[in-house]
């Protein structure tokens, strides 16, 4: 039977202990103590309830050589299979949902179109897809983690706006607890990825860094000494609304004009392309209303002037966005990422130059690290955002 969260310490020395130990593990304590800056008493102390609880454990000695070598260390490291996850990223369209272990490796993943944008649609089809997920898990399975593009009240579990659901004021977290019988944290979707990214990928021992990704929205979580800020609104790192252009901009749904999401996102890609388009059909009968985000891409790709501007100026407004995140917040680096990277050849050009013209002083050293994330990812994200809720103070 598995021990109620009460059972296991929570405190912030067990969360550094954890993750050092998660993310760069198995280590000794000795290790664990130099990373964390506690004392090799503080880290005994948060490792032995989660080896009792079976959380982490400890591997057989290892001999340590070299100059000051004293006795055998005993690596510690998660236990696997000592608790399952569920992980499920929210679109417009489809659900992706994972199951990870403990360590937050994939262990069985979905996908599932969604049968509705209304919440209790959204509701029914993840606890349907939460059903398909974890027979094989159940016993070892009591969080979910669900990550929603938009304005996310984690701590209260509700999703204040999400403009491609058209979802206000959802008590989301509440909804799917009595759907699915698990415990149940909510995300902001960018914010969610990020946490996957501070654990397994470009965060990996970096103080601070930020997320941003480039697709149907502009999106970016930020990580600032080694914690994923939230801000006192909870909506730090809204860099897609961000004003960039005049005030007589094109209007975001959001209500203000010229932001970044206003002029670089999909749909406002999009939309300026399809213009563009049927300016220069000018009666020929040439597509421009129909167009998608793919066939502006060939579009542009094929050499369409009009549409490689649209894009160039998207690319200008990301990068005027990414100098100001520099400017505000110094990371150590900017990891870009989303769906939108399918066209990043088309506009990063004019993400760097704007970024590099714009980014302060040193601050424009900070690298700019493309990466490419599935969808299975983000899913993964809000599932690490269930393992980290169980190991939070």
């Amino acid at each position: 039977m598995l021990l109620s969260r009460a059972q296991v310490l929570t405190s912030p020395a067990a969360n550094a202990v954890f993750t050092t130990v998660l993310t760069r593990g198995p280590v000794p304590r000795p290790e664990i103590a130099r990373i964390t800056g506690l004392s090799s008493a503080a880290v005994t102390k948060a490792v032995k309830p989660m080896l009792a609880a079976g959380y982490l454990e400890e591997l057989p000695q290892e001999e340590r050589t070299g100059e000051g070598a004293g006795r055998p260390a005993h690596p510690v490291a998660v236990r696997a299979d000592r608790e399952f996850f569920v992980g499920v990223k929210v679109t417009a369209d489809e659900l992706i949902g994972v199951v990870t272990d403990l360590r937050a490796q994939v262990r069985a993943a979905r996908r599932m179109p969604v049968s509705g944008q209304d919440a209790d649609a959204v509701v029914a089809d993840i606890a349907a897809l939460v059903a398909e997920l974890v027979p094989d898990y159940r016993e070892r399975t009591r969080s979910l983690g669900v990550s929603v593009s938009g304005d996310v009240d984690r701590a209260g579990g509700v999703v204040r706006y999400s403009p491609f659901l058209g979802w206000h004021d959802i008590a989301l977290a509440g909804l799917l607890r009595t759907a699915t019988g698990l415990e149940t944290t909510v995300e902001n979707d960018v914010k969610a990825l990020t946490v996957a990214e501070q654990w397994f990928g470009e965060g990996v021992g970096a103080d601070s860094f930020a997320l941003v990704t480039v697709g149907a929205g502009i999106g970016c979580g930020l990580v600032v000494h080694g914690t994923l800020v939230a801000g006192g609104f909870g909506v730090a790192g809204e860099i897609g609304h961000v004003p960039v252009a005049a005030a007589d901009g094109p209007e975001c749904h959001c209500g203000s004009r010229g932001c970044v999401e206003a002029i670089a996102s999909e749909r406002a890609i999009v939309a300026r392309a399809r213009t563009a388009m049927a300016a220069a059909a000018d009666g020929s009968g040439e597509p421009g209303d129909e167009a998608d985000m793919a066939a502006v891409v060939d579009r542009a790709h094929a050499g369409d002037e009009a549409v490689r501007a649209v894009f160039a100026e998207a690319g200008r407004a990301i990068g005027l966005g990414l100098a100001a995140v520099v400017n505000v917040v110094g990371p150590e680096r900017v990891v870009v990422s989303g769906e939108g990277l399918a066209a990043y050849d088309l506009f990063e050009e004019q993400i760097r130059a704007a970024f590099a013209d714009h980014a302060f002083g040193a601050a424009a050293r900070c690298p700019l690290v493309v990466r490419p994330l599935p969808w299975e990812e983000w899913a993964r994200g809000a599932a690490a955002v269930g393992i980290q809720t169980l190991f939070a103070a």
